[in-house]
């Protein structure tokens, strides 16, 4: 906020600086590059595909771990 704002959100009520903050988070959500339904698609799977990645490893990671432990252990 610039001094400015500040100045006169202080002067206003709790409605009115309300009102300030939604119509502030509209005017920057206006300015959000949305992406295309096909970048979407294309971030989603690349997404899953990590995930599912890493849920592999640390699953394997894991057996490891606990047959490493079994053995040791007995």
């Amino acid at each position: 906020m610039t001094e400015s704002t500040e100045q006169v959100a202080e002067k206003l009520g709790l409605f009115a600086r309300v009102g300030l903050f939604y119509r502030q988070v509209l005017n920057e959500l206006r300015k959000v590059v949305w992406p295309t339904r096909n970048q979407l698609t294309t971030y989603t799977s690349v997404v899953l595909v990590f995930v599912t990645f890493i849920i592999a490893v640390v699953s394997l990671l894991d057996l490891v771990l606990t047959k490493i432990v079994f053995w040791v252990f007995g």
